[in-house]
């Protein structure tokens, strides 16, 4: 009976000690890196360049895979679906964790119950922008007039109903007091012609969709929804500075897994993406696209959503929207 019990010990032990070396050698094969949101978006564009850090820092090909629609929710669902292995990760913007719950009727997946928020990986800040062909105002104050005077009010775009594009966009006019039309697009790569075009006035929306732009010149920027001035764009006014005030409203997302995922990988994690952020090279790819790198614990992601999930809701009932 000893024997059986010594036999047993070692052999649990030994199950013990491979599953340790397991999860110590991870990753030992490629990771998926799920987008939920079309190629060419600011969304894709910055989980590109996180991909490329995390590739170098764990050591295995890090494949970015778009899985767009329903706001994200099908991209972020695939994850919460996956096996907790490390091996199917995603990138989750602000609405998948605290805006689309109040959005959608019927949400695929919990955000607290079902997903591991790893770290947050980057902040983009929204910026207000026109067509200088079509728009005559070149300030905010200048615009709001327009705005209140425009026959039928303005038009703007965004990149989907119950975005932070849209809830600001609301937020904004509401305070302002200018009636306006929401034309919701599949994404900032839509809304950017129309703007060019004619069709849509005014759109407030991350950076990242609109940084090119408005370097070329064909696009005025109003203001940033930031507390400071953004460092690569420091001619731009703050909303406050602007004559907005109270009206500091930023995007951030973060490297999510399903729940569940082991702890040591976790912190794996955790710790490529802070040595992502921390790089200098891989920080200025981050400004140049329109973010800011960040990296936090798993405690201190999970700590901010919670913290803003309030805001976010009252956000969302201004709006009006709703989703099925």
């Amino acid at each position: 009976m000893v024997s059986r019990r010594l036999l047993l010990g070692s052999a649990s032990a030994a199950m013990l000690s491979r599953a340790s070396s397991a999860q110590a050698a991870y990753p030992n094969r490629p990771i998926r890196l799920i987008c939920p949101y079309p190629a060419g978006g600011a969304t894709d564009v910055l989980t590109r360049i996180l991909a490329d850090g995390l590739r170098e820092r764990l050591g295995q090909p890090v494949v970015v895979e778009n899985r767009s629609g329903a706001g994200g929710n099908i991209g972020v669902d695939a994850v919460a679906k996956s096996a907790p292995d490390g091996y199917v990760l995603g990138t989750a913007p602000v609405g998948n964790f605290v805006i689309n719950p109040f959005l959608y009727r019927d949400m695929p997946y919990d955000p607290v119950r079902d997903l591991t928020a790893v770290s947050l990986t980057w902040e983009v800040p929204n910026v207000a922008v026109v067509s200088g062909k079509f728009v005559p105002a070149r300030t905010m104050e200048e615009f709001i007039q327009w705005g209140r005077r425009k026959p039928g009010g303005v038009v703007y775009g965004t990149s989907g109903v119950g975005t932070s594009a849209h809830l600001c966009s609301e937020l904004l006019f509401k305070r302002a007091g200018i009636p306006c039309t929401h034309i919701p697009f599949r994404s900032a790569a839509q809304v950017i012609p129309a703007m060019l075009a004619g069709d849509v006035d005014f759109a407030i929306d991350n950076l990242a969709s609109y940084a090119g732009i408005i370097q070329q010149g064909q696009m005025t920027a109003l203001g940033m929804t930031t507390a400071a001035r953004w460092p690569t764009m420091p001619d731009i006014p703050t909303l406050a500075e602007a004559g907005v005030p109270d009206f500091v409203v930023t995007a951030w997302s973060a490297l999510i897994g399903p729940a569940g995922l082991p702890d040591g990988i976790q912190q794996r994690l955790a710790t490529a993406v802070r040595e992502v952020a921390a790089n200098e090279t891989v920080r200025q790819r981050f400004l140049t696209a329109g973010g800011q790198a960040l990296s936090t614990t798993p405690a201190q992601a999970r700590a901010r959503m919670d913290r803003e999930r309030p805001m976010w809701r009252e956000m969302v009932e201004i709006s009006g929207a709703r989703m099925e």
